[in-house]
């Protein structure tokens, strides 16, 4: 599903900048141009995770930085600036995403457009996710080695908003069924974006026996609902080899 070019933005918890980094890793690696980014926040990637890195407020300063260097690195990473508080970078609002897009630099923009506090899980407050209008793939990931543990805040983030979509209360064991519900559900990962977006779920961390089961009783739940607006489901651990384990086809969008 990574042909053509065009926008991935990136939502849920559990594996966000890894993945967004690994795909722009393999794309590059693969010829294309790419550029991360973010409209929440994110820590400075290291020089193995980005050729280089660009720090400015400005559309075109961007750009013109981007074009001179994309024939040394092609993939550039672009932030805002830098919180001095937390020394993470900030991003952008989507709309300067779509001024990225349509400078045509780019056969690939990949965009963390949320953010979970490095837990396993979350849902989303009434704000999020920041995702650009200008995606054509969205991303929703969850990390499987919630599922089975006691719900609270040290897994969960946002647990209230959890809670509400979930329909579990703090304490309760986190069920394959309640990860099913905040991936299909329209109040959960993908809340407030529209349907002809190709929607993909990956469920992160499967590299443990007892999570990659979980993922597989997760896409089984998946794919017996018949009004799902998710067209995929990958079970996956992005850090380790090989990154994708098993995939479930669900619905595809009209060409």
């Amino acid at each position: 599903m990574l042909k053509d070019g065009g926008v991935v933005s990136l939502v849920g918890a559990g594996g966000k900048t890894s993945l967004m980094f690994k795909l722009a890793r393999d794309l590059s690696l693969a010829g294309d141009t790419v550029l991360t980014t973010t409209t929440t926040k994110i820590f400075e990637p290291s020089p193995d995770q980005t050729g280089s890195v660009i720090l400015s407020g400005s559309v075109a300063n961007i750009l013109e930085r981007a074009d001179s260097m994309l024939d040394k690195h092609l993939h550039i990473t672009a932030a805002g600036g830098r919180l001095p508080e937390s020394g993470k970078l900030c991003g952008f609002r989507p709309e300067i995403i779509g001024a990225f897009w349509d400078s045509g630099l780019f056969q690939w923009i990949i965009v963390e457009a949320d953010g979970a506090a490095g837990k396993p899980l979350k849902a989303p407050a009434a704000h999020e996710p920041v995702i650009p209008a200008c995606t054509s793939r969205l991303v929703g990931i969850v990390g499987l080695s919630g599922v089975g543990q006691p719900f609270d805040d040290r897994l969960v983030f946002r647990p209230e908003q959890f809670g509400r979509v979930t329909g579990l209360r703090v304490g309760a064991n986190i069920t394959e069924a309640a990860v099913a519900d905040l991936l299909g559900l329209d109040s959960g990962l993908f809340k407030g974006f529209c349907p002809q977006v190709v929607r993909i779920a990956f469920l992160n961390q499967a590299d443990v026996q007892a999570n990659f089961l979980a993922g597989q009783g997760i896409a089984r739940i998946l794919s017996k609902r018949r009004h799902s607006n998710l067209n995929r489901v990958v079970i996956g651990q992005i850090l380790f080899d090989p990154p994708v384990l098993e995939v479930y086809d669900l619905n595809f969008p009209e060409p």
